[in-house]
């Protein structure tokens, strides 16, 4: 009969084998330990938001409206920073002259990142941000956007921490609702006003020009000094950044505007990431056929973004898109006209600034255009920048 081996293990041998096991066990605690520490610091970058409710705010339909703004005030104020600028230039004779500038701002994370607007620290060569009493901290600009009017600064935390105001989704407003302002108007610190959404997807623009999409208009009080700072809901969250007011006199007549929140969601991570926000690029440049038609200019399409200059090298350069040319004989030869862009209307290049917005480098688009009395539509692969030379462009 065939005998069967058996391996037999001596106590020794179980004692090296029962350490061996418990080291494996150990090192891979180790591991997963350290994973979720890293994982733990990838949530703590500043690219996640602080959303729950703050403390402290009771159900705003159990209290009444005067202990829902006090609730909120105590909760949020904390956070609001009043932030002030420094800047240096020279004069005619050489002698350096000083300015000096404030604003207010919104701490957003544990880390010391704070959200303000671009034109409260444009131009600053010094920062310092309080919260109410005399300790001051020096700050230094972490990114910024002159495109939405949103920066972000930083502050090394204090020992006890920091009050972060939680954002809320902009895109579930209603004209009507109730808001709350804190900020820093005129220098006078933390000051609260309330008010009520006054309307919805209002076209504002940057300083440089460009549209911020879907601006948010509230009748509670803004002035200067205000900018930067929150437009928050009942709940104690942000809902907008407060960036301007409508007024001849430059005092608050209670039409103001806020950046929505959910803008400043999409910006502020590639704000702390990269200093500036990377926006896909067609390298395209027109006018609205609106515009031209107004003028007594007739064209065959009666709404369209007509391209002007096509940037050499560029996505739509690269997609064979064309702007105005002459022929031979010197004659002018239309550009193509931009309907839409994935079956979005396209009238003008704050159209396609809006649409471009939403989308990724390197996304490819399906562009809908007129050329020569023919639609067509042409797939473009979208980049971060674009050539600054223009081809493809009447001489």
């Amino acid at each position: 009969m065939a005998s069967k081996s058996v391996y037999q293990l001596s106590a020794r041998q179980i004692l090296v084998l029962a350490l061996a096991t418990a080291m494996i066990a150990v090192g891979a605690t180790a591991l997963l330990y350290t994973l979720s520490n890293l994982w733990s610091d990838k949530d703590r970058s500043g690219l996640t938001f602080a959303e729950a409710a703050p403390l402290g705010v009771s159900d705003p339909s159990a209290v009444t409206d005067e202990q829902n703004s006090i609730e909120v005030y105590k909760a949020i104020s904390p956070g609001v920073a009043f932030i002030n600028t420094t800047s240096y230039t020279q004069d005619f004779w050489g002698g350096v002259q000083e300015g000096k500038g404030n604003g207010s701002g919104s701490v957003i994370d544990t880390a010391g990142h704070i959200l303000t607007n671009y034109h409260v620290i444009e131009g600053a060569q010094k920062l310092t941000v309080s919260f109410g009493g005399e300790k001051v901290f020096p700050a230094r600009v972490v990114g910024r956007d002159a495109d939405t009017d949103l920066a972000v600064i930083k502050i090394d935390p204090p020992p006890g921490g920091l009050t972060v105001v939680p954002l809320g989704d902009s895109n579930q407003l209603s004209v009507g609702q109730k808001v709350l302002a804190i900020g820093n108007p005129f220098g006078l610190d933390r000051t609260l006003t309330t008010g009520v959404i006054s309307g919805l997807q209002r076209p504002i623009r940057a300083r440089n020009g460009q549209p911020i999409d879907a601006a948010i208009q509230t009748d509670a009080s803004i002035n200067p000094g205000n900018s930067g700072g929150p437009l928050l809901d009942k709940f104690g969250k942000m809902i907008g950044i407060n960036s301007q007011i409508l007024s001849p006199a430059g005092g608050s007549v209670g039409v103001g505007f806020a950046v929505p929140v959910n803008t400043a969601k999409r910006v502020v991570p590639q704000l702390i990431q990269f200093g500036a926000v990377r926006r896909p690029k067609m390298g395209v440049d027109g006018v609205g056929i609106e515009k031209l038609t107004e003028r007594g200019i007739a064209l065959p399409v009666q709404k369209g973004l007509l391209l002007y200059t096509v940037a050499n090298g560029g996505p739509a350069y690269a997609a064979g898109l064309r702007g105005l040319s002459r022929d031979a004989e010197g004659d002018l030869v239309l550009g193509d006209v931009i309907t839409s862009i994935d079956g979005t209307a396209i009238g003008d290049l704050d159209d396609l600034y809006r649409y471009l917005d939403k989308k990724q480098i390197g996304d490819t688009v399906q562009v809908k255009v007129v050329r020569d009395g023919q639609d067509l539509t042409v797939p473009v692969r979208l980049s971060g920048s674009t050539p600054r030379q223009p081809s493809r462009r009447v001489q």
